[in-house]
């Protein structure tokens, strides 16, 4: 799949990166993807389900105590695009810890993928390759409130 994500900020202690993201619970989604990916879109999507905006279009990161922590841009604060409509507001939380990364460019293979990680800020961060994935929004904000699952479950 080429160069990992994010490997260009791998090792700092800051970064501010074009993405967007949400907070379910006080836990962030980091959804990450080429432009016009649906980045905005899918964050509409869970916000409509209940969900906070954390950020669009740029996320500041920041290593803090073993996590990363994730915020809004303050020019940009509580600002998301619906692409056709405009720029609207929205209800903000944040800086929250980052929970998963969310890769809208690439498709996992596996359908019951085991667990992966990303280097981001010195820190390790589970990753999901989910391009293409249908119930993403619902699914995501279930992953976070209840977990997964193992994979070799029921084997264990």
């Amino acid at each position: 799949m080429g160069e990992a994500p994010f490997s260009d900020i791998a090792d700092q202690d800051t970064a501010c990166i074009h993405a967007t993201c949400v907070a379910v619970q006080d836990a962030g989604i980091l959804i990450n993807g080429a432009s016009g990916a649906g980045k905005s879109a899918l964050a509409l999507q869970m916000m409509a389900l209940g969900v906070q905006l954390v950020a669009d279009d740029r996320v500041d990161l920041r290593s803090q105590d073993g996590q990363v922590m994730a915020s809004a841009v303050s020019q940009i604060s509580g600002l998301i695009e619906a692409r056709g409509i405009g720029l609207l507001r929205a209800e903000t939380a944040g800086p929250v810890p980052l929970a998963y990364i969310v890769d809208l460019d690439h498709t996992e293979p596996a359908r019951l993928p085991e667990p992966e990680e990303v280097r981001l800020l010195r820190q390790s961060v589970p990753l999901l390759r989910v391009a293409g994935v249908p119930n993403l929004a619902a699914g995501l904000i279930q992953l976070v409130k209840m977990g997964r699952v193992a994979p070799e479950w029921p084997n264990t």
